[in-house]
């Protein structure tokens, strides 16, 4: 999500959390993989650099942490790495769609480090605000994201985010789309799976287009040439389900890809491969915060995929 437009982490922090920022048009990502030689490589979800490469003014790790499963210090190491790389100040930027995990998260970091506390800055269920109006949501995509994540409990905001994607660009509409989807309880992802499958909105992931239209074009021709209602039914259930793991992948890759992570070919060949729409559920889920794409995969898979 912030890697297609790091200018957002900046609008989140200066304007919605009043951290004051540099004032300065140039944004970027920067290389994210940190190096603690002799130790090991860390890597957070983003790291975005404010000013021109030559005299980096600021720099915003963005961290996506839905439980309280990373150590806080982990965050500190972060913020020091990227100072010692760039020699600026480094503001840490927590998502936590979780009430537990952003109080965590609130908590001063004491790094082990005379004199080192860190402060992140935690956005928490409670600084996202319920976004219901499809201009505001495609004002601030991003955050008609997280808003989905949220509160997507309340309709409106799932109507609002799925109208905002008719107003944004092609490639970026599926990612944000499919990001919204994978990081939400099952509850709102079916209801705005739901929404996205009317005839109001579109369905934007390609296979879903395919495999929807299908099943509703079965279903409709079995339903005229037998005249009972069942068979539409029938026909359009038929064309869901065979649409369900095609769908599932696409959902896993576009998540791991909206992140700016790269995906190796055996990984994605596993992805390809796989027909159990449970375990594909569940690599989403995973896709939506691991730092790297084979983190998706987990011991338990094994005999699944």
């Amino acid at each position: 999500m912030f890697a297609d437009r790091p200018q957002a982490a900046v609008e989140i922090l200066r304007d919605l959390m009043g951290v004051q920022l540099p004032s300065t048009p140039l944004v970027r990502q920067e290389d994210r993989l940190f190096n603690t030689r002799p130790s090991d490589d860390i890597e957070p979800d983003l790291s975005i650099v404010l000013g021109p490469p030559q005299s980096p003014a600021h720099a915003i790790i963005v961290e996506i942490q839905q439980d309280t499963s990373k150590d806080p210090r982990q965050l500190a190491r972060y913020a020091a790495a990227q100072w010692l790389m760039l020699r600026c100040d480094v503001t840490v930027l927590m998502v936590c769609p979780d009430r537990a995990a952003a109080a965590y998260y609130s908590k001063p970091i004491d790094s082990g480090l005379t004199g080192y506390r860190l402060q992140a800055h935690v956005l928490g269920p409670g600084d996202v605000p319920a976004i219901t109006d499809p201009q505001e949501a495609a004002a601030h995509i991003e955050l008609a994201v997280m808003s989905v994540m949220i509160h997507g409990r309340e309709r409106k905001v799932l109507e609002a985010f799925a109208t905002a994607l008719t107003e944004t660009t092609v490639d970026h509409a599926p990612k944000y789309y499919e990001y919204a989807q994978g990081m939400s309880v099952p509850e709102i992802a079916r209801t705005l799976e739901e929404i996205m499958k009317s005839t109001y909105w579109p369905v934007y992931t390609p296979f879903a287009r395919e495999h929807f239209g299908r099943g509703h074009t079965i279903g409709h021709a079995e339903g005229i040439q037998e005249g009972r209602a069942e068979g539409r039914a029938e026909g359009r259930a038929e064309g869901r389900a065979e649409a369900a793991p095609a769908i599932g992948r696409d959902f896993v890759l576009y998540a791991l890809e909206a992140r700016g992570l790269d995906v190796p070919e055996d990984v994605r060949a596993r992805i390809d491969a796989c027909t159990d729409v449970d375990l594909l559920k569940r690599w989403a889920l995973r896709a939506s915060s691991v730092r790297s794409a084979r983190d998706v995969f987990d011991e338990s898979d094994g005999q699944r995929s």
